[in-house]
């Protein structure tokens, strides 16, 4: 019996981690769902089936009242060390009514602004994936600083060609 006195008790056990931290992750996760379920309708939604319907049904608003005033068409000749390419180059402008005839007036010289634009272009800027894009983009920019910028909402191009 005074062997069994002298063996010293084995230490206590720690209690393990793992129920804490399996319990913290699965809080944090339930909480995000319930989050991203109230937040995208699918808990506590305020509208009915009845309201999203009326949504949908709703009439569209009406068009802007715009004119579109024709361009005439623009060839410019490209020169590219001894070849020769023509850009043909056809657009129209989108204009709120009420400016119509201000910008029908002032049509000269927006021919003038996109003439020169475009015979300062080099054949590579017109041939590019993305050239009618930027040349789009530029050309808008160069007739609403002529115009206003109130005067001319778009420019649409109707053709472009380069033979």
């Amino acid at each position: 019996m005074t062997q069994a006195a002298d063996v010293p008790d084995p230490e206590p056990k720690k209690p393990s981690r793992l129920p804490l931290v399996l319990g913290l992750i699965l809080a944090l996760v339930g909480g995000g769902g319930t989050f991203f379920a109230v937040y995208s309708g699918l808990l506590l939604s305020q509208t009915t089936g009845a309201e999203e319907q009326a949504e949908v049904e709703k009439p569209d608003a009406p068009l802007p009242d715009v004119v579109f005033v024709p361009i005439e068409p623009i060839v410019v000749s490209l020169t590219n060390g001894g070849s020769s390419n023509y850009l043909r180059f056809r657009a129209q402008l989108e204009v709120p009514r009420e400016y119509a005839k201000d910008v029908e007036h002032i049509l000269p010289r927006i021919v003038d602004v996109l003439n020169g634009y475009l015979r300062a272009l080099e054949p590579g800027d017109i041939e590019a994936p993305d050239a009618l894009v930027r040349l789009r983009a530029q050309m808008l920019r160069r007739v609403q600083i002529v115009t206003g910028k109130t005067r001319i909402r778009d420019l649409l191009v109707m053709e472009y060609v380069l033979n």
